[in-house]
């Protein structure tokens, strides 16, 4: 028998053959897993039927734990059945790495988007599925693909882009690569992407934005073979998620066809506990909390039944046998948990997405790459220079053992240049830049300002209190009172107590812009990295400054990755995922606090060409140490679902590189025609002086039009314009037109 080190043997009053790991060797000798799982299913007793639905830790002990202590320490289990060796759900949270414990913590997944590089992001998520598995863990809750569609999200540096095609693809990509090592769960389904208002706002959306625009990226996950989707907080079209049939059940099991099991988003994630098993919601995450209260009566009173807590069950069950069976690699060692391999991704991660925006001539000579050999003096200044800051300190807060800040990277990787830092003022700042060779300022954003947000009305409000089960016990009791008191307001009770949440202005702080303007006035060689996520609008100083790298939330090795850049060990690959607008007025309307919103397709790069607004920097773009040319598109193959192409990308500067090539496609005729569209993308790794030949796969999914009549796409006809770029509007990119 094959051993899996997180699957118990049988015990010894169990059935004989109705062991878990009995289970999983049949399944992977081809028998059924469905008939496994119902054999499984059916050694159980009802309490234990009804333990597969929910969290095994009792309610006030693990949220007293998850509030005061910390979050996802361990791994939160749910349905574990010891007596029949079944695992259960050990869940994990991400997705800047694998929170439990102390791992590796990688860029920001809006960082990654960044780099447009699926194979790269497939090595990280096989890091991070090594890393929660050596720590006990064998689902990962991290794969968040939320469409963005404002700037202002406070959970954007959690999700890849605002492009469907890119969400999709870099989500799929993170899937295969856990899934070597754990079950992935793709989230938050649906429609989720404001902090303030998550637990109370209504987002009202027709059929064809909900399928062509924020329903796709999920779609292509799941067809990659995601085992897991966790519903979100909102309500959709006048449902919770987490108890919305239509999303969970008609578009997701019976559109879709997904097999695997759907958990609630944690603590506040349903309001009906009998509501959410009819409409397709599996587990309850990830304590012992409503349905532990209220199902078996839900039962009795006949809202609900044993047939729909079996079906549950099932899939429940069937998902890990599944995984189990398929699951081929060795378990990790303790010693893979920041390993100096995962380091040197993450190095490579945070450097491979930063991205340059300008690289301005002073003197005849590009700002960067800063020459060592040379520089005998740097400015490091800025509020961030020195400070850790990998990115919010809520659910996706990765507990990294050491943060390698701008000015210790830079400070490291510089030993003969003499590195000048002061963080009292714009004075003294400037008085550095003034006598320097060149200056470094570091600004933006941490977790005070944007990020996951629960604050104390969530032991205020009586429609969240109303979840809460009752306090039972004089410990329970204790944990109550300790909590209700210690629950501020304005702050988050999840993390380190920051505000966070969803940004409230575009734009950078006024402290920062004043240190910004005043240091490049006092030395034209001045490079400003801005720390963030969303897109910050920069149009009041970026043409100020010579040098300017989105250096995001970059993860432990951020500030290593950071010199690595400005040195020139690493040319600048990095592209926007998304569109920087030059106003804060070019943005969709965005209530953060509202309990109803409507979301369309107006926004990003496509609200900008429908308004006919020039972005500061489109969809797409980032500059190299080096020119690049896309030519010579010839059409491979196509079909009614996807085209394939050939492109030459050129280098012609003195440095190798990679460049990220983007596909576009336009409708000549038809609905929308004239409407922009990114398809595909794929990166060429081009030497100097070399051009490469590249094959890229476009999917037509972003041009097709959903009919509500018949709950389909229909297919396109006529002729579809073609571009290959190097970003959204690319007045050189190469072009063709197809007849569909």
């Amino acid at each position: 028998m094959t051993v899996f080190s997180d699957v118990a043997a049988r015990a010894d009053d169990a059935p004989l053959g109705t062991s878990f790991a009995d289970a999983v060797e049949a399944v992977r000798a081809g028998s059924n897993p469905d008939e496994l799982a119902t054999r499984l299913y059916e050694a159980l007793t009802p309490p234990e039927r009804l333990g597969l639905l929910d969290g095994d830790e009792p309610f006030w002990p693990g949220l007293t734990e998850m509030m005061q202590v910390g979050y996802n320490i361990t791994p939160y289990v749910m349905g574990a059945v010891h007596r029949l060796g079944i695992p259960g759900i050990r869940f994990v949270d991400g997705p800047r790495g694998a929170v439990v414990g102390a791992s590796t913590a990688f860029p920001v997944s809006m960082a990654r988007g960044a780099t447009w590089d699926v194979e790269l992001e497939e090595r990280i998520g096989r890091a991070i599925g090594e890393e929660l598995r050596a720590q006990g863990g064998n689902f990962f809750g991290g794969v968040c693909i939320n469409l963005p569609r404002h700037p202002a999200w406070g959970r954007a540096q959690e999700t890849y882009s605002d492009q469907p095609p890119l969400l999709g693809e870099m989500g799929a990509a993170l899937t295969r690569g856990i899934q070597r090592h754990a079950m992935a769960c793709v989230k938050h389904f649906a429609l989720n992407s404001m902090e303030q208002a998550r637990f109370s706002v209504n987002v009202t959306v027709d059929e064809r934005t909900l399928h062509e625009v924020f329903l796709p990226h999920f779609k292509r996950v799941i067809e990659q073979g995601a085992f897991a989707v966790m519903s979100s907080y909102n309500s959709v079209n006048g449902d919770w998620a987490g108890q919305n049939s239509h999303l969970l059940t008609e578009i997701l099991r019976d559109e879709w066809g997904f097999e695997g099991a759907v958990m609630s988003d944690f603590i506040w994630g349903l309001r009906d506990p009998a509501a959410s098993l009819e409409a397709g919601l599996d587990i309850e995450a990830p304590f012992a909390q409503q349905r532990a209260a209220h199902l078996q009566g839900a039962i009795d009173e006949g809202t609900t039944s044993w047939e729909s807590v079996r079906r549950s069950g099932l899939r429940i069950l069937s998902t890990q046998l599944r995984f189990y069976a398929r699951r081929d690699q060795a378990e990790p060692e303790a010693d893979v948990v920041v390993s100096p391999a995962h380091i040197a991704l993450a190095r490579e991660a945070a450097a491979r997405s930063m991205v340059l925006l300008r690289n301005e001539s002073v003197q005849g000579v590009p700002v960067l790459p800063l020459d060592p050999t040379t520089l005998r003096s740097l400015a490091v200044v800025g509020r961030l220079a020195d400070v850790p800051n990998t990115g919010d300190n809520g659910s996706s807060d990765v507990r990294a053992p050491y943060v390698v800040t701008a000015l210790k990277g830079l400070t490291s990787q510089l030993p003969g240049v003499e590195i000048r830092h002061s963080g009292e003022g714009v004075a003294a700042a400037a008085a550095l830049a003034a006598g320097s060779d060149a200056a470094v300022v570091v600004v933006g954003y941490t977790a005070a300002d944007e990020g996951e947000f629960v604050d104390g009305s969530v032991f205020s409000r009586p429609d969240l209190l109303a979840l809460y089960p009752e306090a039972a016990t004089g410990a329970d009791q204790a944990s109550r009172e300790s909590l209700y008191a210690s629950a501020g307001s304005g702050t988050s009770v999840v993390g380190s107590g920051s505000a966070g949440g969803d940004r409230r202005d575009l734009r950078l702080g006024r402290d920062d812009v004043e240190l910004i303007k005043a240091v490049s006035a006092a030395n034209p060689r001045t490079i400003v990295a801005v720390v963030a996520a969303g897109a910050v609008v920069m149009s009041e100083w970026d043409k100020d400054v010579a040098g300017l790298v989105m250096m995001w939330y970059s993860g432990m090795e951020g500030g290593n990755a950071l010199a690595d850049v400005l040195l020139g060990r690493t040319n600048p690959s990095g592209r926007l995922p998304y569109a920087i607008p030059a106003s804060v007025a070019d943005t969709a309307e965005l209530d953060i606090d509202a309990t109803e919103i409507t979301y369309d397709r107006w926004f990003g790069q496509r609200l900008l060409d429908h308004d006919g607004k020039a972005a500061s920097y489109p969809l797409g773009f980032g500059l190299s140490y080096t020119t690049y040319t896309v030519d010579a598109l010839d059409v491979l193959a196509s079909s009614a679902d996807a085209v394939d192409l050939r492109v030459a990308v050129s280098n012609a500067g003195a440095v190798d590189g990679r460049h990220v090539v983007q596909i576009y496609g336009t409708r000549a005729q038809g609905d929308r025609s004239g409407e922009r569209e990114l398809l595909g993308f794929a990166v060429a790794q081009v030497a100097a002086g070399e051009t490469v030949s590249l094959v890229v796969t476009a999917p037509l999914q972003s041009l097709k039009r959903w009919n509500p009549a018949t709950t389909a796409f229909d297919p396109i006809e006529g002729g579809v314009v073609l571009e290959a770029a190097s970003y959204a509007g690319d007045p050189l990119s190469a072009s063709t037109q197809i007849t569909l």
